[in-house]
């Protein structure tokens, strides 16, 4: 009975501790999500989890990605996060559906804008995923909506990583046979991609 009351005080205690870590908000669609993958841990939000408890970062990782999700989606989800996490960083991974679907440039520029104002008032450092889409819908779109990331985080002073699928997409073997989402093997390589961008952020 002795051991059993210890087990369970010492299990509320790690809880208690994790609940008071400082909060990595992760903000993405199914990239983030882990869609396609067998196990959601084995994807590069999991992996993070991993890399900043074996590297010593004291930070709990809160993946609220969801699949399918557009920027729009996106405004109208972070406002509940923030109050429910109150993250002391958020990484807005964010667009790649807005491309896919033509949705207007100058809308997910705003959205994006918006979801930086509303994590930075909360009190939140934001990292910013960029994205490329496939030129379906032309060259000129395609640009302004690659360019859309930089212009915004410029604007805003937001860390960005101008491309999260660099050196992944054009590789078949990283590639699920969709052509759009990152397989078991591309998943280290997301999280190298974003690493960078995100250590200057976090505090031992």
């Amino acid at each position: 009975m002795k051991r059993l009351l210890v087990l369970l005080v010492l299990g509320l205690a790690a809880l208690s501790a994790m609940a008071d870590a400082p909060a990595i908000l992760v903000f993405g669609d199914s990239i983030s999500a882990g869609y396609g993958l067998e196990h959601i841990d084995g994807g590069w939000v999991g992996m993070l989890r991993a890399k900043l408890k074996a590297e010593g970062y004291g930070y709990q990782v809160i993946n609220a990605s969801v699949s399918g999700e557009t920027t729009a989606g996106g405004v109208a989800r972070l406002p509940r996060a923030l109050e429910l996490h109150h993250p002391q960083i958020v990484i807005i991974e964010l667009g790649g559906n807005d491309g896919l679907r033509a949705l207007p440039v100058d809308q997910m520029r705003g959205n994006l804008a918006k979801m930086i104002d509303l994590s930075v008032g909360s009190g939140a450092r934001v990292l910013l995923l960029g994205m490329r889409i496939p030129p379906n819908y032309g060259p000129e779109y395609t640009e302004r909506f690659h360019a859309a990331f930089g212009d915004v985080a410029q604007a805003k002073k937001a860390a960005l990583v101008p491309f999260l699928l660099a050196d992944i997409a054009l590789s078949a073997d990283l590639m699920q046979p969709d052509g759009v989402h990152p397989n078991e093997h591309g998943q280290p390589k997301l999280l190298a991609n974003v690493w960078p961008a995100l250590k200057p952020f976090l505090q031992k």
